[in-house]
């Protein structure tokens, strides 16, 4: 039976450009919607730009440029990842900034107003600004914050707007003892259990705009603007049409909600928007993916000032789309910190795509070319619903959200017809038993149609020459994947 799924990323900050790691984070999510989308079901697949808040205020006057422009320029760099990431057709995009958005926020805002969860008082904090999060002195590391170390906290004094957001520490963990996989993976869902745990305190969800103008104005209050968390995180249910729209009904009442994220997500994700959700009595998010970080070779942090950080672009026009999906879905954990560099991603090229899948393919349809193999295939269609053929260990890690222990099933199966190809040389028993020869190509093209078609999540492009390859019996006048020096 078909179903309704939501997918969404976090939106990126637009303060600067598209980097490796967000290409991770939108790739996975693009996997996962095209498995759903294969099995039959429909699903709403969301990314988008965040594009308010004192980071780009900042930055934009910083570099002498109209605010509005700035925010346009680099929500469309994000924009065009779609098509450098080989990422899904029918994929939503907000903006932050469109007008849409802006009223779904405010409308928000008035509900979780007249519920009861929202008030006016004094400011005091220290804020980091790189976070957008108010930081208490527990959480700091020689007086920085640990994600930003070296950059000076920004002391706030102000009178501002509060959310009541100690009034959900019970529910929200009622809510987590009742969802017990809410948060992946557990050691992720057991930190912010703790968090919660230790007690929240309200936190503030307006700036003055005479000191921070950039942002949706607050209802009733021309003087203020929201906190870019609170205005941000509607994105989620605005993009839907929120409040009065079928998609809403649809997906997010009615389906699967499915958010993903980095770790330094973990705290606004799962627990500052699902207690905002409470405020507005809506439903609550049903699973949240938590992603670890992306380091230079060396395990650092990427950042500009190390200089080790990676634009996807760059790695595409080096390698191609799928090289970088593969490596980003195959190569790094799914939820620890893993290195990467251009080099580790052309290693892996060379040694899973040119001398493994490409090769493969070529070495089979080969065969079948010069022995003339013929093999009935099914449609690929019929391929998805085949509980048979496909092993269940493929299917059991989408349905566990590991696309990655999926991928590595592929990747066994092209070593097994590898290894039975050595053993078995039926390019050489061909002269002395032909039609065992002829049977073992066929049960290999057949293997490898299957693997073609279930490369498609991860690899659109490659999964289509290969479907093609096997489906024509003949072999790419070009390498699927070309080795690189």
């Amino acid at each position: 039976m078909s179903k309704k799924i939501y997918i969404t990323t976090t939106l990126p900050y637009v303060n600067s450009d598209p980097h490796i790691g967000f290409a991770m984070e939108i790739i996975r999510a693009d996997v996962l919607a095209r498995y759903y989308q294969l099995m039959g079901n429909e699903v709403f697949f969301n990314t988008g730009t965040d594009e308010h808040g004192i980071k780009i205020w900042e930055k934009a006057h910083a570099e002498g440029i109209e605010v509005q422009k700035f925010v346009d320029n680099l929500s469309e760099k994000f924009k065009d990842l779609s098509g450098v990431l080989g990422l899904s057709d029918n994929i939503n995009f907000i903006r932050t900034t469109n007008e849409d958005h802006k009223k779904a926020a405010q409308e928000f805002w008035k509900i979780v107003d007249k519920n009861g969860y929202i008030y006016k008082g004094p400011y005091n904090a220290k804020y980091c600004v790189g976070c957008e999060l108010e930081k208490t002195d527990s959480e700091l590391v020689d007086g920085f914050c640990p994600i930003h170390p070296g950059k000076e906290l920004e002391l706030i004094n102000e009178e501002n707007y509060f959310f009541k957001y100690s009034e959900f520490t019970q529910p929200l963990l009622d809510f987590y003892e009742q969802n017990k996989n809410f948060v992946l993976p557990d050691f992720r869902f057991n930190e912010i259990k703790r968090f919660v745990e230790g007690g929240l305190r309200d936190f503030s969800i307006s700036r003055k705009k005479e000191k921070m103008p950039w942002g949706v104005s607050v209802p009733g209050d021309k003087d203020q603007v929201m906190y870019v968390w609170f205005d941000a995180l509607v994105n989620y249910i605005s993009t839907l049409g929120w409040p009065n729209a079928e998609n809403f009904s649809k997906f997010w009442e009615e389906g699967f909600v499915l958010q993903i994220a980095g770790k330094d997500n973990l705290r606004p994700q799962s627990a500052m928007w699902q207690a905002m959700l409470m405020a507005a009595n809506i439903k609550n998010t049903d699973k949240i993916i938590i992603n670890g970080f992306l380091n230079g070779p060396d395990g650092k942090k990427m950042s500009k000032s190390s200089g080790n950080v990676i634009n996807p672009k760059d790695v595409v026009d080096q390698i191609g789309t799928d090289a970088v999906r593969f490596y980003l879905t195959h190569n790094v954990s799914s939820f620890e910190d893993s290195p990467i560099s251009v080099e580790m991603i052309k290693e892996s090229y060379n040694a899973n795509l040119a001398n493994g899948i490409g090769n493969l393919t070529n070495r089979i349809v080969k065969m079948a070319e010069n022995y003339d193999v013929v093999v009935n295939l099914p449609e690929p269609e019929a391929v998805w619903q085949d509980k048979e053929y496909v092993g269940q260990e493929y299917h059991d890690a989408f349905k566990n959200f590991e696309p990655a222990k999926a991928i590595e099933y592929l990747m066994n199966e092209v070593r097994e017809m590898d290894s039975f190809i050595a053993k078995e040389q039926p390019f050489k028993r061909i002269k002395e038993d032909e039609l065992s020869a002829k049977e073992d190509v066929a049960r290999l093209m057949l293997n490898l149609f299957y693997m073609g078609v279930l490369l498609e999540p991860f690899m659109p492009e490659t999964s289509a020459k290969v479907v093609e390859a096997v489906g024509t019996r003949t072999t790419p006048k070009e390498p699927i994947f070309k080795r690189l020096d």
